[in-house]
């Protein structure tokens, strides 16, 4: 088993600094296409400044789309602490993935479904959005906000429903644009399923 080094303090924001100028940098442009010497080029850092995210691009690639989808799920999580109600917080979760998608470019999404590893940590986060789909429904149900209903099949369902948004055949299907789409979808599952009367 390989022994993660441990960063001095300073690295350690230096590299968490490039993480967040790497995530911006993919949603918006993809990532397919940038050499590691490009990418140094375009955060104004040396190409052993940019190692300190990782050892090669493929690893600086799946180390950038674990820490986007790391940070998206802790905001995600804040905004639904906060909301009291559990049908709220089912509406919110799904309004907040939908914000912290949405500045995601069709490049991106493409790249992503092209490399393995990256398409492997979108699964895994599909995956546990679809659990916690399931988590907030049953809470919902059992606190009678939400109608009695299989807290799993909406899960799946939800998870299937983003996979299509995120990779356009949604948009193609229906025209909407990913926002719009994460708008019905909200409506569709929390509106939805909110106890009557």
């Amino acid at each position: 088993m390989q022994q993660q080094r441990v960063l001095p303090a300073r690295t350690r924001q230096r590299r968490d600094l490039l993480l967040d100028e790497l995530v911006e940098l993919f949603l918006a442009e993809g990532f397919a296409g940038f050499g590691i010497g490009e990418l140094a080029q375009r955060l104004s850092c040396s190409r052993s400044t940019l190692y300190l995210v990782a050892p090669s691009k493929e690893q600086v690639i799946t180390a950038t789309v674990r820490h986007f989808f790391k940070r998206a799920a802790e905001r995600i999580e804040e905004r639904v602490a906060a909301a009291s109600d559990p049908a709220d917080r089912l509406a919110t979760y799904l309004t907040a993935v939908a914000d912290e998608l949405s500045p995601a470019s069709p490049r991106f999404y493409a790249d992503l479904a092209g490399f393995p590893p990256g398409a492997e940590v979108y699964r895994a986060n599909t995956a546990r959005a679809a659990q916690r789909v399931q988590d907030l429904v049953t809470e919902g149900v059992a606190a009678g906000t939400l109608r009695k209903v299989d807290a799993t099949f909406v899960g799946a369902a939800v998870a299937e429903v983003m996979d299509a948004i995120g990779d356009g055949r949604i948009g193609a299907a229906t025209g909407l644009d990913d926002a719009q789409a994460y708008e019905a979808l909200v409506d569709l599952v929390a509106t939805g399923l909110r106890a009557r009367g």
